[in-house]
């Protein structure tokens, strides 16, 4: 399974949901690649904003090697399942991948825990620390949703 997570920059919301979900798959056992990107182009070849990387941290989750990247069309083909942070960002994901879009491979991250609800994962960037706490929790409880529901064989298993 190939999952890609996006977010507008690729330096809050995605960098940790790609930290959180293959540290998940990785404690179950799953042979699953996860990336992630951004919409936008404003911090290509960054790492996470040090705060992700606090809170990833805090929670034994290591994102300091990541490096952000724009999301590019072709990422359509690459990955399983796309995972949007946004209704916008969904949005962006389909115009940029244009004829190469795919709607049955691209949701909400949220309608994972909250089907048909089309909520969004709040973007941290300009508030303060608990935001980054609020968001990781958010995204920590849809990635559990995610295993269990691509990889059934891990359902009762712990996935701290």
């Amino acid at each position: 399974m190939r999952i890609l997570m996006v977010c507008l920059g690729n330096i809050c919301r995605s960098p940790l949901a790609e930290g959180i979900m293959q540290h998940k798959a990785d404690k179950a056992g799953l042979n699953w690649q996860v990336d992630s990107a951004g919409t936008a182009n404003y911090h290509v070849g960054e790492p996470p904003h040090r705060l992700s990387q606090k809170v990833a941290k805090l929670n034994g989750v290591d994102i300091s090697n990541q490096c952000c990247r724009q999301f590019v069309k072709e990422d359509m083909l690459r990955f399983d399942k796309i995972y949007a942070m946004d209704k916008d960002i969904y949005n962006d994901i389909k115009r940029i991948s244009g004829e190469l879009w795919d709607p049955s491979k691209t949701a909400l991250l949220m309608n994972e825990v909250y089907p048909g609800k089309n909520m969004d994962v709040p973007d941290p960037w300009y508030g303060t620390e608990q935001g980054y706490h609020e968001v990781y929790a958010m995204i920590d409880n849809a990635c559990d949703i995610i295993i269990k529901k691509y990889a059934p064989t891990v359902k009762d298993k712990k996935l701290v």
